[in-house]
């Protein structure tokens, strides 16, 4: 299992970059590998990403979330990852949005782009690429503010 993490600054306020960020419909809009995510339900995804010609689609669940701060996930099926995003808030305006992924990548294709790097750099591309769009936007192009509390958590 390899673990990933990627940093990003954006002129946005941390609200706005987290609200952008639980709109995971439009995440092919800047993530490279993604073809297409759909929201099942609150908690619940579903991801077509294609990497190197191989299409793979899956099942995630967000397995925490607390606005403006965090959101958590593990996927279902498929290969094995998971990860978090946090939010951290530097001054009114600016955001630092932080990405940490634990990928187990699965068949020779996935595996060689690990061992090249090539999931780092598409990672540190993608966080980028939310850059842009989120700070050319003007706004988050939509929300999602409930919580979900991490399993065995105390409510």
């Amino acid at each position: 299992m390899s673990t990933i993490t990627e940093s990003v600054d954006v002129q946005v306020p941390v609200s706005r970059a987290y609200n952008q960020w639980t709109q995971f419909e439009t995440f092919p809009s800047f993530m490279e590998a993604v073809e297409e995510v759909r929201q099942l339900d609150d908690t619940h995804t579903h991801w077509v990403t294609k990497i190197g010609g191989v299409t793979r689609e899956f099942n995630a669940t967000i397995t925490e979330q607390h606005p403006d701060e965090r959101v958590a996930w593990k996927a279902d099926s498929g290969p094995d990852h998971a990860g978090v995003i946090t939010f951290h808030r530097l001054d009114d305006n600016t955001t630092r949005v932080t990405a940490q992924m634990d990928i187990d990548p699965d068949g020779f294709v996935e595996q060689a782009a690990d061992k090249l790097g090539i999931l780092n750099r598409r990672l540190k591309g993608d966080m980028q690429r939310f850059k842009d769009f989120i700070e050319h936007r003007g706004q988050a192009t939509g929300a999602w503010r409930e919580d979900v509390r991490r399993p065995g958590s105390a409510e």
